[in-house]
């Protein structure tokens, strides 16, 4: 078809489109929280799964009892959303921002938005206050939720720059880098935020390091650089791979969504790997014994950095955990976070080593088939290392978290490549220049109708 012909066609087309169009109303209907037992199950598969209780909130992800996670597991999902470039659903947004507290925190799950928060049975969390900020602050339009959570978040700093788990509570490595990475998600400078001593998060994070000189260390090699999850009663420190994953993070200033790798803004190295840094003292060196690491917070990430890589490397690309009463076992939610917080440091190597271990063995983790924090988890460290934050290992995601709860708003494969520099002109579509030209052209036809009537009447 000629270019004169085609656009002729177009026009012609849209003459019609334009003249009977009518608005259309759009819906976002819920999926619902049917639990997806595989990620390739077919549709009548997904459609027999067993529906949510009616007991819980139709906003809520996931179908277990949120008691104890409930503010968690739906931050989880939101921040995992917005990493794939989806829009979660309204209804799951409030539900996540009704949960807060007069005060402005946030509780691990309140079943009754109604009632007023008590300290006894429904106490206030900063892990989920200081991730509920991180999702909220993500998907936006939620400024009065996050401006109170954020206060009462630094009312409640202990006086060593840290928080613990609950007000009053003794400090963390994880509880303070969760609030970091709350406090970098809204555009502060957690260096800046001081306790009455004076001392920053960053200081409160850093006394959680094996350093040489850290009290009660052991000097085997490899443990220096590892953060422990507070000292002993003695004050000594012992290696926590959670901690380290989590402090890591927080000690380059980062929260649950960092750059992802392969993109720039990684110390101007496009896609490349940043090798690990262990402290001289872990790998036999002549470093003076000392507390803190010589070069601050970001010298102490890559040590940290070195301590997860090391361990994740002898243990063939995962972490182990030892439950009570039973055998050593992976620790796959553990070992997500470290590819978050390797692939935060430029770390790609030892990323995608623990990333593909956890696409090869996802199938092993009852968690990732309905569980939507550990679906969040795997596929906010497949974002971090630069793969497909939607997938892994041929897994579908965002299929398996869609499943446990509201459809998004919008998918991230909605309106993609639809920049019209990105797509060409075949003659079958009908593309916005064209009714932006019948618009005119009819707004003219008026015009000369008009002013032909107007002249026959003064005749």
């Amino acid at each position: 078809m000629s270019p004169r012909r085609r656009r002729a066609t177009v026009l012609a087309a849209a003459t019609v489109l334009c003249g009977t169009a009518a608005p259309v109303a759009s819906a976002t209907p819920s999926l619902g929280s049917a639990t997806a037992a595989s990620a390739t199950a077919p549709a009548a598969t997904v459609a027999a799964q067993p529906s949510k209780p009616s007991k819980l909130p139709d906003g809520l992800y996931g179908t277990a009892d949120p008691k104890y996670d409930g503010v968690w597991r739906q931050s989880m999902a939101l921040l995992a959303l917005d990493g794939t470039g989806a829009v979660p659903a309204k209804k799951a947004v409030d539900w996540l921002a009704e949960q807060q507290c007069a005060d402005g925190s946030f509780t691990a799950y309140r079943a009754d938005t109604g009632k007023k928060c008590d300290p006894d049975s429904t106490p206030s969390d900063t892990n989920a206050t200081a991730l509920a900020v991180q999702a909220l602050a993500a998907v936006g339009g939620r400024s009065d939720v996050i401006r109170e959570a954020v206060e009462w978040l630094t009312s409640v700093q202990s006086k060593d720059g840290g928080w613990g788990s609950a007000p009053h509570a003794a400090s963390d490595a994880n509880s303070t880098s969760l609030v970091i990475g709350a406090l970098h998600a809204v555009g502060k400078d957690p260096a800046k935020s001081t306790a009455q001593g004076g001392d920053s998060p960053y200081d409160a994070l850093l006394s959680f390091q094996l350093t040489c000189g850290s009290k009660g260390i052991d000097e085997a090699p490899g443990q220096q650089g590892a953060f422990a999850y507070q000292p002993d009663k003695k004050g000594r420190l012992a290696p926590n791979d959670d901690a380290t994953a989590a402090a890591s993070l927080a000690a380059l200033g980062e929260g649950a969504l960092p750059e992802p790798l392969g993109k720039k803004g990684k110390d101007g190295k496009d896609g490349k790997d940043k090798p690990v840094e262990p402290l001289k003292c872990a790998s036999g060196g002549d470093e003076k014994s000392g507390n803190g690491v010589p070069g601050g917070r970001k010298a102490a990430a890559g040590a940290g950095a070195a301590y997860l890589a090391g361990t994740l490397k002898k243990n063939g690309g995962h972490f182990s955990s030892v439950m009570s009463g039973a055998k050593e076992q992976p620790d796959f939610a553990n070992t997500a976070d470290a590819v978050v917080a390797l692939a935060a440091g430029g770390h790609r190597k030892p990323a995608e080593f623990s990333l593909n271990w956890l696409a090869k063995n996802l199938d092993k983790w009852d968690k990732s088939k309905n569980d939507p924090a550990a679906i969040s988890s795997l596929m906010l460290a497949s974002r971090a290392a630069g793969g497909d934050p939607t997938e892994l290992g041929g897994t579908d995601l965002l299929s398996r978290l869609n499943h446990t709860g509201p459809k998004p708003a919008k998918m991230p494969t909605d309106n993609a490549g639809s920049s019209s520099s990105d797509k060409k002109d075949d003659g079958t579509t009908i593309p916005v220049w064209a009714f932006i030209l019948v618009g005119l052209a009819v707004g003219v036809g008026f015009g000369i109708l008009l002013s032909g009537r107007r002249k026959r009447q003064q005749l």
